[in-house]
């Protein structure tokens, strides 16, 4: 057990990295997809564009739906954008940075399905054989079919062994000529998506550094305050659990021992650093009412430093602030409207 949390603090440690391995395992994998998956064109001219586009188009979208899945900061930018005002300010840029880092990622397998597809060129080729030019690559003199006709005569160009239009175009002159202009398109993908993944790593912050370091400072500031107040309920529920347990079974004890004559048993010594570790929640309404005030109402970012109290008072000339802070003034409405 020991070795699977080390294991999960070193990759929420990690988190950067981690994700950037996993996206390019998933783009790894869809190349492998791709060449595992039994590719069969139905060589029917109603369905061979559907069938050819779907396989083309749908994986990439699956793909780059799961690589927003697999990343944890989609829940983070998720509630960053849902959560009320409160104290605290939202930052749109500070949302569109983390976006776009998710989207940058995420993008990575569908690419690469994109461009494995186009440069094998049997998507294209389905979807697009009845649209050949039979006038310039073949013979289209033929008086005896309709255009209806060839078109279904077409669609089967895919299919070698039922295509019987030899006499129009060769089938080997049709495949070369879709799957030249598919891997021409994959060419120019491949160097699209290099080209803007070149301006947005290199150029992006040389324009706008400074609110470039702003959105990436705080994107990493709510990252991390999540992780630390997920820790911190960790430990409050860990201490609370751990001091009702405690109780419940001193009050048995209590009771078996008035029963039995018996004096009670002392309480565990640890029972009191627990207590302490509740930081004055004590219940499970309290409970409730902080947990909605950290969502209504977050603390502002500004510190201030601590207030040492003596005892003629406050030390120093600084005087104790004359409104409670935004968390218990919350917590103070919660219990008067109840």
């Amino acid at each position: 057990m020991d070795k699977f949390r080390m294991i999960f603090q070193f990759l929420q440690s990690n988190q950067e990295s981690f994700m950037n391995g996993i996206c390019g395992i998933m783009a790894l994998a869809s190349a492998q997809m791709y060449s595992a998956f039994d590719f069969n064109c139905p060589c029917l001219p109603h369905y061979n564009l559907a069938y050819g586009l779907g396989i083309l188009l749908v994986p990439p979208f699956i793909l780059f739906l799961l690589g927003f899945v697999l990343n944890n900061n989609i829940s983070m930018l998720a509630e960053e954008w849902r959560r009320p005002q409160g104290q605290r300010g939202k930052d749109p840029a500070v949302l569109r940075y983390m976006f776009c880092s998710m989207a940058q990622r995420a993008m990575i397998a569908p690419t690469v399905w994109v461009s494995v597809t186009l440069l094998d060129g049997k998507c294209i080729t389905c979807a697009f054989c009845t649209s050949v030019p039979v006038e310039t690559l073949g013979n289209a003199s033929h008086p005896s079919l309709s255009q209806g006709e060839m078109k279904q005569v077409l669609a089967r160009i895919p299919c070698k062994e039922i295509y019987d239009g030899q006499e129009f175009i060769a089938n080997e002159v049709a495949i070369r000529y879709l799957r030249c202009i598919s891997q021409a398109l994959g060419w120019c993908f491949v160097l699209l998506m290099t080209t803007l993944a070149f301006l947005v790593r290199s150029l992006r912050p040389c324009f706008t550094q400074a609110a470039f370091l702003k959105s990436r400072y705080w994107s990493h500031y709510i990252d991390i305050e999540r992780k630390l107040f997920d820790e911190t309920c960790a430990e409050h529920a860990r201490s609370f659990a751990k001091v009702c347990i405690q109780q419940f079974f001193e009050g048995m004890s209590m009771d078996l021992a008035a029963a039995r004559c018996h004096p009670p048993r002392k309480a565990p010594a640890d029972a009191g650093e627990a207590a302490e570790k509740l930081l004055g929640i004590t219940d499970q309404g309290t409970m409730n009412a902080a947990l909605k005030s950290w969502h209504r109402c977050k603390p502002p970012l500004h510190l201030h430093p601590p207030v040492i109290p003596s005892s003629n008072g406050w030390a120093g000339e600084k005087q104790p602030p004359a409104h409670p802070p935004a968390p218990r003034r919350e917590m103070a409405a919660y219990y008067s409207q109840v």
